[in-house]
């Protein structure tokens, strides 16, 4: 009897301290600091039921874009707490915006507008400067078997990025027991893209919004990458439905690129959440010298 006793007493003792930290940033996240409890309220009403367009297609409610939102305003607190509200309102404070602490479609687009001034492509076609060549052969390097997806094998990506994205899996895979158990997750299933060959595909199939969107593909340069992060049954793995990116949002991959794909060099695109672009470092990219 005092053996089941000891038993139960030390299984108790091991939950909470499980439990424990869990505990405590729920505790935090949801304390009714000052006023923020109607904006939390606010938040937690418009997080399913918001009807807007932010990327010109109609969806419902904000929450695929939550990861990013936290990533942002530096909580982990949810996007219904009284400390999340708090910190939008430091964020709409500190962009000119009115601090009510309520998320609405005014506040995505600042959100969005931080978002792509870190992506170099995007901002050299807001200044309108000529697409860049794509990079010399010498310069791709070849993906191995295990990294292509096999819903969309590519082969090529620039050295450097390639480099990149192999320690970001390797820390993935050590770090999220989710990712280490599935070798499909993170596997990429578009890398460099031919410009030639992505026009073509493009006027063939007519989904890529014309030949200049398909021309000016970021996917040129050798520095775009689409990775797997999970898919609703039935659906592509680059669906843009709105269930779809909700689905892959809320996965365990995603969310860790969110908050470490940038310790190795790369930037999200809101909008699809399996397209990451590669930063290079302050001096740019020489390359390795041609073959001789």
């Amino acid at each position: 009897m005092w053996l089941r006793l000891l038993l139960l007493l030390i299984s108790a003792f091991a939950t909470l301290l499980v439990a424990g930290p869990a505990r405590a940033q729920a505790e935090f996240c949801d304390r009714q600091i000052e006023d923020w409890g109607g904006p939390a309220l606010a938040n937690g009403i418009s997080l399913q039921s918001l009807e807007w367009a932010p990327f010109g297609s109609a969806e419902w409610g904000w929450e695929t874009y939550v990861p990013l939102i936290q990533q942002e305003l530096g909580t982990s607190c949810a996007a219904n707490s009284p400390v999340f509200a708090r910190r939008l309102a430091d964020f709409q404070t500190a962009h000119q915006l009115p601090s009510t602490g309520i998320f609405d479609p005014a506040t995505f687009q600042t959100f969005r507008g931080v978002w792509q001034e870190r992506r170099p492509f995007i901002m050299a076609r807001v200044r309108e400067e000529p697409c860049p060549d794509p990079p010399p052969l010498y310069q791709l390097g070849y993906l191995v078997e295990s990294e292509e997806h096999a819903d969309r094998l590519t082969r090529l990506l620039r050295r450097d990025v390639l480099e990149a994205y192999r320690r970001m899996v390797a820390a993935a895979r050590a770090e999220v027991p989710e990712i280490a158990a599935d070798p499909e997750l993170l596997q990429i299933f578009s890398g460099f893209r031919d410009p030639e060959a992505d026009a073509a595909r493009c006027a063939a199939s007519g989904n890529c919004d014309g030949v200049r969107r398909a021309v000016c593909s970021p996917h040129r340069t050798g520095t775009a990458i689409d990775l797997y992060v999970g898919q609703v049954v039935g659906l592509g793995v680059d669906n843009t439905s709105a269930s779809s990116r909700l689905h892959m949002s809320r996965g365990a991959t995603y969310r860790w690129l969110v908050r470490n794909a940038g310790r190795f060099g790369f930037v999200p695109y809101a909008f699809e959440p399996w397209h990451w672009e590669w930063v290079p470092p302050p001096g740019g990219y020489a390359g390795p010298p041609p073959p001789t």
